[in-house]
């Protein structure tokens, strides 16, 4: 029998500084979001990090927990039990961090009787720091404690016509009657060398503004190319005017490249500028989170109306949007039915 398994990025079980720890910990000290050596990596991780950023992170998760827990994982339970709904086979939830495990997940659908798991990362785009993460564990976690079952994966849909359509439907539905000037699409950041680990051309991915636009097999894995794909299809869908958006990236840490330009220096330019009325969308994302929720939404409205800005508009991520629901279980019902 065959059973669904969405993966999502994972939240600390409260906001309490000794579980946000726990979570930064497995977090942060994964291979492939800090990929330096293990001891240079622990020792950056709980010999610095650990020490300091649990509590200021904690508060800014205080300041968007719900009263039912996590939003990331209360609207991802929501979606799973929406597509559930839509689908004949089950379907199950597991996180890449805390204690919603992969391996938890794997043991629910096969407590179900499912020996064949489609892997759904819930990304649009793939990253080593994302995808990659979840593919590798899952696998380690099949072969060590459940052999016997068959796994397929969905892959990146950044450029699916259907998604775009929906991302695209859902910012228009946002937008209505709102007034801005400027609509920014900002994606999670990550280091620049993680574009170039993904390369798998090992060439092309040099960052200059022309190899995202070039075509070649390594845009397969390169997240930036994704990202502004992302940006060019909606824009085209939407007819949006050349000018009246942009695409930047959040979540910086440390002193490494990242992705440029960064959203916080974005939005303060914007204001700047003189853009009174902007509108901001995260398509890194399929469900809101710490990142959409306070970094963008609180932290980047305080930013803009600090440099001059009046109307700061944030569009929600997809979340458990019937039409989204839609796709997802048109997806699932077209792999289920296959070798039926």
């Amino acid at each position: 029998m065959k059973g669904i398994l969405l993966v999502n990025l994972g939240s600390p079980d409260s906001p309490e500084p000794k579980d946000v720890k726990k979570y930064l910990g497995e977090f942060l000290m994964d291979e492939r979001v800090i990929d330096i050596p293990y001891t240079a990596r622990a020792l950056l991780v709980r010999g610095i990090i650990l020490k300091t950023r649990p509590k200021a992170s904690a508060a800014a998760y205080k300041k968007i927990w719900w009263e039912e827990g996590s939003p990331l994982i209360v609207i991802s339970e929501r979606l799973k039990k929406k597509v559930q709904k839509e689908v004949d086979v089950p379907v199950a939830l597991a996180m890449r961090y805390g204690s919603m495990t992969i391996e938890k997940g794997f043991r629910e659908l096969v407590d179900k009787g499912v020996d064949e798991v489609l892997l759904f990362p819930l990304y649009p785009q793939f990253a080593m720091a994302t995808t990659e993460t979840i593919l590798v564990l899952a696998e380690k976690i099949r072969q060590t404690h459940f052999p016997q079952l068959k796994t397929e994966t969905v892959p990146a849909f950044y450029n699916n016509p259907d998604y775009i359509k929906v991302l695209s439907n859902s910012i228009k539905t946002h937008l209505e009657n709102k007034p801005y000037e400027h609509l920014l699409f900002s994606y999670h950041g990550v280091p620049e060398r993680h574009i170039r680990k993904s390369d798998v051309t090992k060439s092309h991915c040099r960052i200059d503004g022309k190899c995202c636009v070039t075509p070649s097999n390594a845009h397969e894995f390169c997240y930036r190319h994704q990202c502004m794909e992302v940006t060019r299809l909606v824009a085209k869908k939407l007819d949006l005017k050349e000018g009246s958006y942009s695409t930047s990236f959040q979540s910086r840490l440390g002193f490494d490249p990242w992705l440029q330009p960064y959203t916080d220096r974005t939005i303060e330019r914007l204001a700047k500028q003189g853009i009174k009325n902007m509108a901001i969308v995260t398509p890194a994302f399929v469900s809101d989170c710490l990142e959409t929720l306070e970094e963008i939404a609180m932290e980047g409205q305080e930013i803009f109306h600090e440099m001059g800005g009046n109307s700061y508009t944030t569009i929600p991520c997809l979340n458990d949007d019937q039409e989204f629901v839609e796709l997802l279980a048109n997806w699932i019902n077209k792999w289920s039915n296959i070798n039926v």
